[in-house]
């Protein structure tokens, strides 16, 4: 058995067959039988490691008591291997012990398995986009659109630990009238840098980095880009404020960990064509209707409950017409088995019209899954910071970071599940207490790295350690805790929830240091310490790995 197995669906496994096998046999009636989440992990310990509550689940179906389902059940499933014992306890449930003898073992196998535990055996043939972001390149990033990053990297990571082939795109929103408008904006504000007076456009852009933005095309161009009768070279000055924009961003998610491998630029659907395909297609399926001079995506054939207009009375393509075109050309066109998009909560309404028009052309709307990530409220001195203490605004992402660090930015913005509002507290994120999870965590990773130091320096190695000396509660419980990065891997990967990562990384460094305050790891015992510096050493492994799953650091000293 390798590192990398998860034991709960061993265990799972185990139940499934003994229920087969009583069947077949006449112990127990022919009813379905579940397949799926049949295993659990007690909350009290001393109810055994794992248990299953299925016997419960089949007794109306069977007709029997569940007591003597789960008697009749345990009589196939047999101890031995990785199993010391199974207990029937009423009324009905089903518990599971480990052998303890085979978890000190899978400390050797963590540490074959290294920076790679927990990571699934093998690939899975299928193909994963992970979008998010794709915030429109008008203005710097700020903390709501924090959140939809470090949750999208995250879980991009998650799934390629569990194997799948994952592409995190960015979708760039560089066609349409916020982008319009956004040049307009920078035209008046190089404009102004260079002694114009000029008006700022109904619908422009009033914030300060466009002053500074202005500035620095005033003097990296100069007047180049106006003619001699003062008309602009729009195209020449869109060009640079895109990539302008676009540097920004970038350099802006690279301070929380983030980047991506495809930045993909709406432009190119209509270039390469793929929007008038996607367009065409949808009216010979005889899903557009014209009226009121725009043309509309007849939504409520397909059990929406309003007509969708796609492009407007001007001829130009509403924002669900782009997507609609963007979403063909992800699944037709690259491929991918599965789509992932990561939106922020004013999108929310977005996705049901967008997995019509998927299924208006021929695309499984299954999949696609939309998580909707939720507001942020930031708080310093138990009080609601609202802007910017630089400019008066939006706090940016950016000044987030200079404040509380780019690990506790991406911890605290994963421990809360992405549907939920959350609270930022600044203050503690940016304490050194037990209080804030990130330094608490990072410090058994630190402590970790200390005691191998002083070992080291002592000569004691830890090869060909008698693991088997190990048996308090707290050196069994720290590598229980640890064998279970594989189920936690595998199930974000079927749940597309990270925030249970943070969570269990938690747990497991009040493990380690549970074990710490009470196993004294260097002592004259010299076999006993190497036994348990090879305990630390798997320790760091797993947490260094949990860490680095979430973009964070693992430091040696703190």
């Amino acid at each position: 058995m390798s590192a990398t197995m998860i034991i709960r669906d061993l265990i799972a496994e185990k139940i499934v067959s003994a229920l087969d096998i009583a069947q077949e046999q006449g112990l127990l009636p022919v009813v379905p039988i579940p397949r799926k989440k049949l295993v659990e992990r007690p909350q009290n310990s001393s109810h055994g490691d794992f248990a299953t509550s299925v016997c419960l689940k089949l007794a109306r179906s069977m007709q029997m008591d569940p007591l003597e389902i789960a008697d009749r059940v345990k009589q196939l499933i047999h101890a031995g291997d990785f199993l010391a014992g199974v207990d029937v306890v009423r009324p009905g449930f089903i518990n599971f012990r480990l052998e303890e003898k085979w978890v000190r073992g899978q400390i050797a196998t963590i540490l074959r398995a290294g920076d790679q535990y927990g990571n699934a055996d093998g690939s899975r043939e299928e193909r994963i986009q992970v979008e998010f972001v794709s915030v429109n390149p008008t203005g710097p990033l700020h903390v709501g659109h924090a959140r939809g990053a470090i949750l999208g990297s995250t879980l991009a990571a998650v799934l390629s630990a569990a194997g799948y082939e994952v592409v995190k795109e960015y979708y760039i929103n560089d066609a349409g009238s916020q982008m319009d408008a956004f040049y307009q904006s920078l035209e008046v504000r190089y404009r102004e840098a260079l002694g114009q007076s000029v008006s700022m456009p109904t619908e422009g852009y009033h914030g300060k980095y466009l002053f500074e933005i202005g500035e620095e095309l005033a003097q990296t161009k100069g007047e180049s880009l106006l003619s001699p009768d003062n008309q602009c070279a729009v195209s020449e000055l869109a060009s640079w404020g895109l990539a302008r924009m676009l540097e920004e961003i970038r350099d802006d998610l690279g301070r929380v960990g983030v980047e991506f491998d495809v930045w993909f630029s709406e432009r190119s659907l209509y270039e390469r064509d793929v929007y008038n395909h996607v367009m065409e297609q949808l009216r010979l399926r005889g899903h557009l209707t014209n009226r009121e001079g725009a043309t509309w995506f007849a939504s409520t054939n397909l059990g929406e409950d309003k007509d969708n207009v796609l492009i407007r009375r001007t001829g130009a393509p509403t924002y669900f017409a782009s997507d609609a075109a963007y979403h063909y050309d992800k699944f037709l066109v690259r491929g991918f088995d599965h789509v992932v998009n990561i939106w922020g909560a004013d999108h929310q309404g977005h996705i049901s019209r967008l997995k019509a028009v998927l299924l208006a052309l021929g695309i499984d709307p299954n999949r696609l899954t939309v998580l909707v990530s939720q507001m942020v409220m930031l708080r310093r001195e138990g009080k609601v910071v609202r802007v910017s203490k630089r400019t008066g605004e939006i706090i940016t992402l950016r000044e987030l970071v200079d404040e509380v660090g780019a690990d506790a930015c991406r911890y605290f913005f994963l421990a809360r599940s992405p549907e939920a509002q959350m609270e930022f507290d600044m203050d503690l994120a940016v304490s050194r207490s037990q209080e804030n999870p990130v330094y608490y965590i990072q410090y058994a990773y630190a402590r970790a790295a200390s005691i191998l130091r002083t070992a080291s320096e002592q000569g004691l190695p830890s090869e060909s350690a008698a693991v088997q000396l190990l048996s308090s509660n707290e050196e069994m419980d720290l590598v229980k805790k640890m064998l279970a990065l594989p189920e936690i891997v595998d199930s974000i990967s079927s749940t597309l929830e990270p925030h249970h990562l943070p969570y269990y990384t938690l747990e497991l460094a009040t493990a380690f240091h549970w074990f710490y305050d009470r196993c004294r790891v260097i002592t004259e015992d010299q076999e006993l310490s190497k036994a348990r510096i090879c305990l630390v050493t798997a320790a760091r492994t797993v947490l260094g790995r949990c860490l680095r799953l979430m973009g964070m650091t693992a430091p040696d000293r703190m």
